[in-house]
């Protein structure tokens, strides 16, 4: 079975409450490809409603928040023509977060998320996204994100280091 873009962080930066495999309480998303575009499907649960059948607006925007920066990690890695279990690791943190909603969002099958990639420029990507329930779209979401910075990244992965 294919890894998850984020089942590739290593484990001191999995902790997201949106994509972390290792925070318990979180949503746990989980990236592919799917030729040029990163697919996330998610289930929403019942905690998760906004009035009875329809997701609340802020389950939306982390979804779209926390795809869009595993598909930027994903993008950068495939950008540098690196596997993405090599070193140094790669994360994204974002910089902007847009989020259009189009029609309410259904809560009673799983969400659908497609991005894709607007731009990669240095250490900063900009990823689109559609978000559909029932198959249509129901939210987009444009995200500049920026890749943390190699001694913050080397901090976070070696703590007992600091002074």
């Amino acid at each position: 079975m294919m890894k998850a873009f984020q089942d590739y962080y290593p484990d001191e930066v999995s902790y997201c409450y949106g994509c972390g495999r290792l925070n318990e309480e979180g949503l746990q998303i989980k990236s592919y490809w799917e030729g040029d575009e990163a697919v996330c499907r998610y289930q929403p649960r019942p905690c998760h409603t906004a009035v009875p059948g329809y997701v609340y607006g802020g389950l939306i925007a982390s979804l779209i928040d926390c795809h869009a920066t595993g598909t930027a990690a994903a993008a950068t890695y495939r950008h540098q023509n690196r596997a993405m279990d090599t070193e140094p690791p790669l994360r994204f943190l974002t910089a902007s977060l847009h989020v259009d909603y189009i029609k309410p969002t259904p809560i009673d099958q799983p969400l659908e998320l497609r991005a894709r990639v607007k731009e990669i420029k240095g250490r900063k990507a900009t990823i689109s996204v559609e978000l559909f329930g029932h198959g249509e779209v129901c939210a987009r979401g444009e995200v500049v994100t920026v890749q943390v910075p190699d001694e913050f990244m080397a901090r976070l992965m070696n703590p007992a280091n600091e002074e």
